[in-house]
């Protein structure tokens, strides 16, 4: 039985971020989940995957976040509790229906599971999608915790059905893959099936229902604020306590004290302030207003919070979302205070850690910038120092410092001394060994010298191909965006035009764009890098996929080839890209052709054909015979070869013999490893 399931009320276990959100979902009594596979959500989407293996969930991974968010939409006003789960662009490939769903409403608790990516671990960017939330007019929670992440899930079934209206749940990177041990709860009984009103006057959005259903969503944004305002994810900490011990404080301050420390926050910036807050004991000068029914933002409870402050500062990481509303909410109740959060003239990077003495690339000395970047995440040794810079305290150095009227014994941990030890060596991101997305672009190359090339690429793996030295890569926007502006290069330039894009990729968003290709007659050649599987994200099946492979039935495998066919591309070409010879040459053909051409190539990505036992490794060595041209390093720089002693090696625990590396070897110097002792 999965972990997940267990009916054991009241028992803490160890669970991941992710997984206590599914854990939530599931006491919640979630019947119908959807999704498109991204970081940091993707372990969501897995469990819920197993998990229907066993039970009468329905899950789906779907061709792309606009038709999980429309599946999804469908069961809710089905009467079903509904899950839908997507990475924080994917919401901007969902926003279309999210827009009118939000007019519509559900009938059912539906909750939209947004991740977003401060400092871009696995994205493109690192949007803040709280703003959908206030776009579309939609109550959304933000947990702090991985246990408060699986309460906040079920409170958003709840709430979703109160309102009867989708509630985004808005988490980040470092809530979805922290650990932490989670209290389970009562499994609620699923609904597993529905009934569908007929209702054309509240479900048909032609302008004349839209129109109603506006002042619909209003009153239902009017609703959520009034329960925003007495939520219990909305509290304010105060303590008026004494220094506590922890800190071995010998603190002399009074009442007397006019300072009124106000710090308004969210998500895992609270966990931060409340530790430096602590750290810095000033817990009897300090109110915390902890954010976690964010939209609509309770405006009252703010207006009381900063009436009984000095100052305040708004402690979120993203955009100043909170901090714009904190402002406004101030003006309103005519309350003049200096209410701070983001630096707005902000020009260069963040320094690397506030208990760091590094200047470069900041714009001032860790100890003199006191307010927070629009950049990256946020740790505790930094929003500890800005705290100490805003308010004034002094960020001791030394045993007996003073800080106003407070003598303490904390001292900010410095960071450890590495004069004199080498740099780390980077480790820039590399494709497998074994990738066969190496083999294609090798091939494309080579193909192609000769030729002014431009290769747009897209969102996966083989992204990666924009590095040296196969440098195939030279512009990337988002899912499906290589077809598309390879239509775009095609027409402006009179450069060659050879993009790349993945199986899943291509389900998801590239098919319209090569409709549009064919349709206007564009000139440039289409690599589809069919490797069997979702491999970035975590080897998620699409519809391309045997899925009896994973041990599931039920599902039909959705043929590329015939299906780039019947939108009428004209050449179509299947390679194999460990046969590199016949690769480059049928290679050759499609780049000659008029037209819109199709390459599609077919090898299963190594790293799921070994989990699968598809694929057995079969170590390749360097003979004698090796000159040392490096060609193969030179080329196509697997990640398997080394050197040592000025010699080309390779490792035979990591080789999985892919065999490209022996056949492009100008001495023939690489043979398959017959002992490997």
């Amino acid at each position: 039985m999965h972990k997940l399931l267990i009916d054991k009320t009241g028992e803490e276990i160890m669970l991941l971020g992710n997984e206590a959100i599914a854990r939530g979902a599931i006491e919640a009594g979630v019947a119908f989940a959807t999704t498109y596979p991204g970081t940091p959500s993707s372990e969501l989407s897995l469990n819920l995957f197993q998990i229907s293996k066993e039970t009468d969930l329905y899950f789906e991974y779907s061709t792309n976040e606009k038709v999980a968010m429309e599946v999804a939409a469908a069961a809710a006003n089905s009467g079903l509790r509904t899950m839908c789960m997507m990475k924080h662009v994917g919401l901007n490939v969902a926003a279309d229906p999210l827009m009118t769903l939000a007019y519509i409403g559900v009938k059912a608790g539906m909750v939209i599971l947004t991740a977003d990516d401060p400092a871009m671990f696995s994205s493109q960017n690192e949007q803040d999608n709280r703003y959908y939330a206030k776009l579309a007019g939609l109550p959304m929670l933000e947990p702090s915790s991985v246990s408060e992440a699986k309460e906040m899930t079920i409170a958003a079934f709840e709430l979703s059905e109160i309102l009867q209206e989708p509630v985004i749940l808005r988490t980040t990177t470092r809530i979805n893959h922290s650990t932490a041990f989670v209290k389970i709860g009562k499994i609620r009984e699923r609904k597993t099936k529905g009934i569908f009103e007929r209702d054309p006057m509240s479900y048909v959005t032609v302008p004349a229902v839209s129109r109603k259903l506006h002042v619909k969503l209003l009153a239902n944004l009017k609703k959520a604020s009034e329960l925003s305002e007495s939520s219990i994810h909305n509290f304010i900490v105060d303590s008026k306590s004494s220094c506590n011990s922890n800190t071995a404080c010998r603190c002399t301050t009074t009442q007397t004290d006019k300072g009124k420390f106000g710090i308004i926050c969210n998500g895992v910036s609270f966990l931060y302030a409340s530790d430096a807050v602590k750290d810095l004991a000033i817990q009897d000068k300090t109110k915390i207003l902890r954010i976690g029914f964010s939209n609509p933002m309770p405006g009252n409870l703010i207006k009381a919070f900063a009436k009984e402050c000095e100052k305040i500062l708004v402690i979120e990481e993203g955009e100043p979302f909170m901090e714009e509303a904190v402002k406004a909410f101030a003006q309103e109740a005519g309350i003049v205070i200096p209410i701070k959060g983001k630096n707005v003239d902000e020009v260069a990077p963040p320094c690397v850690s506030a208990s760091s003495e590094q200047t470069d690339g900041c714009l001032l000395p860790a100890d003199q910038d006191t307010l927070f970047s629009r950049l990256y995440e946020f740790d505790p040794a930094m929003v500890r120092q800005k705290i100490a810079s805003f308010f004034g305290i002094d960020y001791f150095r030394t045993n007996s410092s003073q800080a106003g009227n407070c003598k303490t014994d904390y001292t900010p941990v410095k960071p450890v001394d590495t004069k004199g030890i080498p740099d780390i060596p980077q480790r820039p991101p590399n494709l497998c060994s074994g990738c066969s997305h190496r083999a294609t672009f090798y091939e494309i190359k080579k193909a192609a010298e000769g030729m002014d090339v431009i290769y747009p690429s897209d969102i996966g793996c083989y992204t990666l191909g924009f590095l040296p030295p196969l440098s195939t890569g030279d512009f990337v926007i988002c899912m499906g965006a290589s077809v598309s502006s390879s239509c775009g290069f095609s027409k402006a330039t009179d450069h060659k035009v050879v993009s790349f894009i993945g199986d899943s990729t291509f389900f998801h968003s590239g098919i319209t764009g090569l409709v549009n290709a064919v349709f206007n007659n564009h000139n440039f050649t289409l690599v589809i890098l069919d490797n069997g599987i979702t491999a970035m994200t975590g080897h998620q099946p699409n519809p391309g996929v045997d899925m009896t492979r994973m041990n599931f039935e039920g599902y039909k495998s959705i043929s590329i080839e015939n299906l780039v066919r019947a939108i009428g591309v004209e050449h179509i070409t299947i390679i194999k890209p460990f046969k590199v010879r016949k690769s480059i040459e049928a290679i050759k053909e499609a780049l000659a052709f008029k037209g819109v051409s199709v390459i599609i190539s077919q090898e299963p990505c190594a790293l799921f054909a070994k989990s699968i036992k598809i694929l057995k490794p079969r170590p390749f060595h360097v003979t004698a015979k090796c000159v040392d041209h490096r060609d193969c390093i030179d080329t196509i720089a697997c990640p398997s070869f080394y050197i040592e002693k000025g010699r080309v090696k390779i490792d035979a625990d990591t080789c999985v013999g892919c065999a490209v590396c022996a056949q492009i070897c100008p001495e023939n110097a690489i043979m398959p490893l017959k002992n490997r002792e």
